[in-house]
């Protein structure tokens, strides 16, 4: 997913060329292969023309954009049509006559009275809007740029580079941009004074640039990297507190994640990043370095999210949100290996980091993360990798080519790798489990085992409309659906359901859903524009009425799994952080108790990523990844949110730094760790 996302929603500009001149960019992934292209052109009466087409794995936008600029080079008009990654609908336009401003798109519309310069912030656009950006800042001398509907866009030069294409050289500069979104965005841009854009990256999925200067694109990754880094380390220096010594945590109901209960009050002391005791409060004389004062509140493990692809800036919504182990379930090798090395080091702010070994096979539709396969041979040496570099289990990919199955899920159980994935395309769940899975990925891919035969290709975004058109009329107390739920629970196939992700099926344009509601009024502006974008084509009340139907039976589904032993684990594939904890709304929601929701994210987090000897409990030797929260999260799950210290071992976060530090208004007031008197 995270590709596609990438390039339409990393900034939600459009782009530019100079007069009468027409800019191809090609968008490359896995090392080069094309994926995508984007063609900029203007003609001599100021209308620049932009198409855009980027598909990977089986899905991605196509976008067709409009637009003329003024003197300060900002948009007078605007119009954009297409379909968004899933498929919705795009259609969006913008126009200004003189001081005033209007907009309308498929999630909203609006007016507003503009003095002077200001940019419109497309909800749809391309990524190739960075040149506009680009071109408006340069003729700005303060150097930052008014946005409508609201905001302010900067930028900073932090690095430069000399690119070449046969004999011809250039020289391009490393922006960052702040202002839009949560974290700076950054992109390569032409020098001198009229810059446009170069290059788009997203490291380790997908590098936009212009064409016939593809062989630059690598070098440009690792200078990036390299200049993300500054900006990355001087973040955690700023919101990391380093715990030396003892640290007492006094007077906390201590959630016992084994049992599903929460405990009386107690002292837990912790020293060198690891739980040393937990005694009853008052209990004898300790000797700390520091103490936190926890008045009550509850403390629970480290939560886990055991669905995610990671990135480099994720870890403070992890982090701020209770999040202090995620597991990997897809990425690029290299990347996830530096970010692990990072982590390690103590230098990125993030979490700790279990991998799954991605493996896909080979297809016009693959996702190019890991290694893509074409046979048996090349499978094994894709788990022997993962085996030597210490991963516990390995995920399968929808173009996995499903005679070599059985032998490639028996080839990792001898390595000592667990196996999970996608289904194949052309299998169904019950099979893949027959032949070896220890785990399925998304409560859709367990659906769809009702709802495909042999000829069915999963590759598409059938994988998703299917089952929000069928699902529905499904019958749950039926022998077919009652036999798969009793081999999942006799083999105990571990399901990892991400219902917070499959609830955009029901979201039409405008609407908020119930996995962000509760957050979006923290949110920059910008940000809550974006969480009312709708993904799935719904052309009607008719067929949302049906989609809505289709996800609340899912949610059903995994609370009948639940209660009939299956084992389930809380993963998002979404907004890291923030949507762990709809998660386990959703899980109450299905049937589970507070408390159970709780224990599928710390204890069965733990046990399932193999880490359970070191965390997803509060005892003695035990790793201190430790989350205080100001509520009783046993009671009510929503108090999940007042998330007031995150202990990640031997250092200290107080969420509510954090979440300011990103320009969200903070859940709870921190409790803040003092030196012991």
């Amino acid at each position: 997913m995270k590709r596609a996302l990438a390039l339409s929603l990393a900034l939600v500009f459009t782009g530019t060329a100079h007069a009468a001149e027409s800019l191809r960019y090609v968008a490359l992934v896995d090392n080069g292969k094309e994926a995508g292209h984007q063609v900029v052109t203007t003609g001599d009466n100021g209308i620049t023309r932009v198409d855009y087409v980027f598909k990977d794995n089986g899905r991605g936008p196509e976008l067709k954009e409009e637009f003329k600029l003024a003197p300060d080079g900002t948009f007078t008009s605007y119009h954009v049509t297409g379909s968004t990654t899933f498929g919705a609908p795009v259609d969006e336009s913008f126009g200004r006559d003189g001081n005033k401003a209007w907009w309308k798109s498929t999630s909203d519309k609006g007016e507003q009275t503009v003095d002077g310069t200001a940019l419109y912030s497309p909800l749809g656009g391309t990524p190739a809007g960075f040149s506009v950006a680009f071109g408006a800042l340069a003729k700005r001398p303060d150097g930052k740029l008014p946005l409508i509907p609201s905001g302010t866009l900067s930028t900073r030069k932090v690095a430069e580079a000399e690119v070449s294409n046969g004999k011809e050289k250039r020289k391009v500069q490393l922006l960052a941009l702040t202002g839009i979104g949560l974290v700076p965005t950054f992109a390569w841009a032409t020098e001198g004074e009229s810059p446009r854009l170069f290059a788009f990256i997203y490291p380790g999925f997908v590098q936009l640039i212009e064409d016939g200067w593809q062989s630059n694109a690598n070098a440009l990754e690792t200078r990036q990297k390299q200049a993300e880094t500054e900006t990355l380390v001087a973040f955690q220096k700023r919101l990391a507190h380093p715990l030396q010594g003892a640290t007492l945590i006094r007077n906390a109901r201590v959630f016992d994640s084994e049992k599903a209960v929460l405990g009386p009050a107690s002292d837990v002391l912790v020293r060198d990043g690891r739980i040393v005791s937990v005694s009853a409060t008052g209990n004898g004389k300790v000797e700390a370095d520091h103490v936190v004062d926890a008045g009550g509140r509850v403390l629970l493990p480290g939560l886990f999210d055991m669905h995610a692809h990671v990135g480099r800036w994720d870890g403070g919504l992890n982090i701020a949100t209770g999040v202090t182990t995620v597991r990997d379930m897809g990425n690029d090798n290299a990347t996830l290996q530096q970010i692990i090395a990072e982590e390690k080091a103590g230098t990125l702010l993030a979490t700790r980091i279990v991998p799954a070994g991605f493996i896909e096979g080979e297809s016009p539709m693959s996702a190019r993360n890991g290694f893509v396969i074409k046979n048996l041979d090349e499978a094994k040496k894709a788990i022997d990798w993962y085996a030597e570099h210490g991963y516990p289990q390995i995920k399968i990919y929808n173009s996995f080519p499903k005679a070599i199955l059985r032998d490639t899920t028996a080839y990792a159980h001898s390595k000592g790798l667990r196996v999970s994935g996608h289904i194949p395309a052309f299998l169904r769940a019950q099979e893949a489990v027959e032949q070896g899975y220890d785990e399925i990925q998304h409560i859709n891919q367990v659906m769809l085992n009702f709802l495909v035969d042999d000829k069915t290709d999963t590759r598409t975004l059938v994988r998703f409309y299917l089952p929000a058109e069928k699902v529905a009329d499904l019958d749950f107390d039926s022998k077919p659906v009652q036999d798969f739920i009793a081999m999942l629970a006799k083999k105990q196939t571990v399901i990892d359901p991400t219902l917070s992700t499959f609830e955009y099926w029901r979201q039409r344009p405008g609407q908020m859903t119930e996995s962000y509601g509760p957050v979006a009024e923290h949110m920059p502006p910008d940000i809550q524009r974006g969480l009312r974008v709708a993904e799935m084509k719904i052309p009607d009340d008719a067929t949302a009425e049906r989609y809505n139907k289709s996800f609340l039976k899912m949610v059903e589904f995994v609370g009948r799994m639940y209660k009939a032993g299956v084992p389930i684990v809380a993963g998002t594939d979404a907004i890291p952080g923030f949507t762990v904890q709809s998660e386990l709304e959703w899980y109450v929601r299905a049937g589970m108790t507070p408390s159970q929701a709780l224990q599928v994210a710390t204890w069965n987090g733990a046990k399932y990523s193999k880490t359970l000897e070191d965390r997803g409990s509060i005892v003695s030797g035990k790793r201190a990844d430790l989350v205080l929260v100001d509520g009783d999260p046993t009671k009510d799950i929503s108090d999940i949110r007042k998330v007031a210290l995150v202990l990640k071992g031997d250092t200290a976060y107080y969420p509510s730094e954090i979440f300011e530090a990103m320009g969200i208004k903070p859940f709870a007031t921190p409790v803040e760790v003092a030196a012991a008197k």
